[in-house]
């Protein structure tokens, strides 16, 4: 009896997705599923411009940024038309990855903290040698 409640999933390719970028048709991914926004852009509480500004492409990261309620999360399944293909998902995912290396690096410590403490100390210094000289 399970087997029948499942539907058939739809799949679109990223260049299907990146068509949709349209006042007559916007189309956006969250976490791998593709929602077609169209009908909701006038009654967005941010604003058409902010759907706009994602169409055609993945707005999970933007989604999850701006840290939507409940409601508005299970509001939005009522746009999902499909997921996107298995193999356009690594097209998607490049960023992040190249994100998360850059900030677990071990100069981002030394050149977030050691190296500004430097400068201030030296700043500090220096201008309390130009005051001492009057």
């Amino acid at each position: 009896m399970a087997d029948q409640d499942k539907k058939q999933v739809k799949y679109y390719t990223l260049e299907e997705i990146q068509k949709n970028n349209h006042s007559k048709s916007t189309w956006i991914i969250l976490h791998h599923k593709v929602y077609d926004v169209t009908k909701f852009l006038e009654e967005h509480p941010g604003g058409e411009e902010v759907l706009r500004e994602q169409a055609g492409g993945d707005a999970t990261e933007t989604f999850e940024d701006i840290g939507h309620s409940t409601d508005a999360r299970n509001m939005s399944k009522d746009f999902i038309i499909g997921e996107l293909h298995p193999d356009d998902r690594s097209k998607i995912q490049k960023p992040t990855e190249t994100f998360i290396t850059t900030t677990e690096s071990d100069s981002s410590w030394w050149s977030n903290w050691i190296i500004p403490g430097i400068s201030a100390a030296i700043v500090a210094l220096m201008y309390r040698f130009y005051m001492s000289e009057d």
